[in-house]
């Protein structure tokens, strides 16, 4: 089923099935695709940075962001454009956060799980030293 959708570029009433914008919306981004790609395709151009880029194509780094961010860029051939990590800002080439954010993370949860199964650990002696044993000493007298 199809849904009617404001196009959250432009505010225009469209159709939305395979893309989540406007023809015309869809049409612009497009050219500006071409136009960022023919910039940096150039020899003389490929080592531009982001901002060099902006200034040249007049296309906003949000969606040159956009660009690499969906695979149509790809950073391999251009060495000085980056992007921010979504968590800090520092500038990055491949994934969603830099180096330092993804150890960050992953000491946190590293720590969460030993925290986790020392917990675990407290439980468990809890209830050994509660554990009851039964004897049957009535048969003995």
């Amino acid at each position: 089923m199809q849904n009617l959708e404001n196009c959250p570029h432009c505010g225009d009433l469209f159709v939305k099935s395979l893309r989540p914008v406007c023809n015309q919306c869809h049409t612009d981004m497009e050219k500006k695709f071409d136009e960022v790609y023919r910039f940096i395709r150039k020899r003389e151009n490929r080592s531009a940075s982001m901002a060099e880029v902006v200034e040249a194509t007049d296309v906003t780094e949000e969606e040159i962001i956009r660009f690499i961010k969906e695979g149509r860029l790809r950073l391999n051939q251009f060495p000085n454009l980056a992007y921010p990590c979504d968590s800090c800002g520092a500038s990055i080439r491949e994934g969603r956060l830099c180096s330092s954010c993804k150890s960050s993370i992953t000491g946190g949860l590293q720590a969460e799980a030993r925290e986790k199964e020392r917990k675990k650990q407290q439980v468990q002696e809890e209830r050994k030293r509660y554990q009851t044993y039964h004897s049957i000493n009535d048969r003995l007298k």
